[in-house]
């Protein structure tokens, strides 16, 4: 079980495709060795514009509701103070549904409020690992009906629902938590 404790998964959700355009709304973080362990970020908008507004109806969260959020940096060191809690002296590793999208957010958002971010530079796509377990390297999404939390696109939500996914694999392929 420890073994698996320093496994982080990670869900954004942001009013737009890429950080420094557009805001990161908010960001779940959920420990794959337990995933009752979660870390829920809400962070205040940095740019003065509400982004798209077909992203923030699938968030459900207004311009002006996001404008009520903690600021990015105070949310920022939460969550590293989390992560070092949660993964003791051992370098988060990053997983995630898209990490092409949510990974950019997370990275971009820690080198920008923290300096440097906890987790290093890189990332694994759950899909990616699962699609190769099988040997169906295009079927990336078969892993998706093993999550036992409903998608809400509340990250907390949705990276605990990842989060028993990867489990779900793993366990598939021998690991034990």
């Amino acid at each position: 079980m420890a073994s698996w404790a320093h496994h982080i998964v990670v869900d954004v959700e942001a009013d737009g495709p890429c950080p420094g355009l557009y805001n990161m709304i908010s960001f779940g973080l959920v420990s794959v060795a337990y995933p009752d362990l979660g870390f829920l970020g809400e962070v205040a908008p940095i740019i003065d514009s509400p982004g798209l507004q077909a992203a923030r109806d699938v968030v459900g969260v207004s311009f002006e509701t996001q404008s009520t959020y903690a600021a990015p940096e105070t949310v920022m060191r939460a969550a590293a103070e989390w992560l070092k809690h949660t993964t003791g002296d051992r370098r988060a590793i990053f997983w995630s549904d898209n990490p092409a999208f949510d990974w950019q957010y997370w990275n971009w958002y820690c080198h920008k409020f923290l300096g440097d971010n906890p987790a290093g530079f890189s990332a694994r796509r759950i899909g990616d690992l699962d699609a190769g377990r099988r040997g169906e390297p295009l079927n990336t999404m078969a892993w998706k009906k093993h999550r036992q939390t409903t998608h809400t696109h509340n990250p907390l939500d949705d990276a605990r629902g990842n989060a028993e996914g990867l489990q779900w694999i793993l366990t598939e392929m021998g690991e034990t938590f």
